[in-house]
């Protein structure tokens, strides 16, 4: 779910989670015990993912999601439809936050890192951190307005 936050297609996860395992196996000389693998593993992920966005640029397709039909009776196919419509929404609203932003955005909001933590992991200072996250927030806010917004108007 991480890569996805990040911008990796769904389709592509696969293969961007399998080329973050060949990083990591690669540079596991460089990962200090003294600090969390999980922080590290993540910024692995964080710059794996945004040279897939750069790749992904240069061959961009449409796609068109498959329509599903479902029975209106069956409310555990309506309740998985109604997650799966919010869940896309959040990952487009994800998608159009600038990456640095984003990147600040799911590690602190989603992923639960400190300030301090993100700090580190994209040499970056604490206040750029918080400005970052402050400017995502608000992003992510008006994403998620604007495509509410245009779901009510079909």
């Amino acid at each position: 779910m991480t890569l996805r936050r990040l911008g990796v297609r769904e389709g592509d996860v696969e293969d961007v989670a399998q080329e973050v395992f060949v990083v990591v196996h690669r540079k596991l000389d460089s990962y200090d015990p003294a600090d969390p693998a999980r922080l590290w593993l993540f910024a692995i992920c964080l710059r794996t993912a945004s040279a897939y966005r750069r790749l992904a640029r240069h061959r961009r397709q449409v796609q068109q999601d498959p329509e599903r039909e479902v029975a209106d009776s069956d409310p555990l196919a309506d309740d998985l439809i109604a997650r799966e419509q919010s869940r896309r929404l959040v990952l487009t609203a994800l998608d159009s936050i600038e990456l640095e932003r984003r990147a600040v955005f799911v590690m602190h909001d989603l992923e639960e890192f400190s300030a301090n933590q993100i700090s580190e992991t994209l040499s970056v200072p604490v206040n750029t951190v918080y400005s970052r996250l402050r400017r995502a927030r608000e992003e992510f806010r008006k994403a998620i307005q604007r495509l509410r917004a245009a779901g009510d108007s079909r």
